[in-house]
């Protein structure tokens, strides 16, 4: 089997409540501490830091809790531990276990668990096969913030 070249991408998200000298971890903290109300969790899974962070920042800042993970394996680990999830967000190409592979994996655990796949390949046959001809929810990379929340919104709730 081929493997697909990997496309790297760089994004910059400037908004003046970011600040880079406090780690992701106390902004996401300090969000969840501020609502004492359940928010629903997503658990963002990518092997490239930059957009792994990026995005779980991304999710944050709409409201959500977030998990991040840079594998398959640190994915079912953190699953297990704060089980239920609301919505898995994954690459959907990967070393060592695909996003598709977690996928199966994490519903198998929790039948119902809302998936939304991110590829920056359109026509590879990961894609076609385990994600478009399956009917799952695809967001193309690289995106936006408004373009990320909308097909979030959509997934996490289908009927409005």
């Amino acid at each position: 089997m081929e493997k697909p070249l990997r496309v790297k991408w760089r994004v910059r998200y400037n908004t003046p409540a970011y600040c880079p000298d406090v780690p992701l971890r106390h902004r996401i903290q300090s969000t969840m501490a501020a609502t004492e109300t359940k928010k629903q969790t997503i658990l963002v899974v990518d092997d490239e830091p930059e957009v792994r962070k990026l995005v779980g920042a991304m999710v944050s800042r709409q409201g959500y809790n977030v998990l991040t993970a840079d594998s398959g394996e640190h994915a079912l680990n953190l699953f297990k531990k704060h089980k239920p999830i609301d919505l898995l967000l994954t690459d959907v190409v990967a070393p060592g276990m695909s996003g598709p592979m977690i996928a199966d994996k994490l519903t198998e655990l929790q039948p119902g668990l809302r998936v939304l796949y991110m590829s920056g390949y359109d026509n590879t046959q990961v894609v076609q096969r385990y994600v478009v001809e399956k009917g799952h929810a695809l967001l193309h990379k690289p995106f936006t913030v408004d373009q990320l929340t909308r097909k979030v919104q959509e997934v996490m709730d289908p009927k409005g």
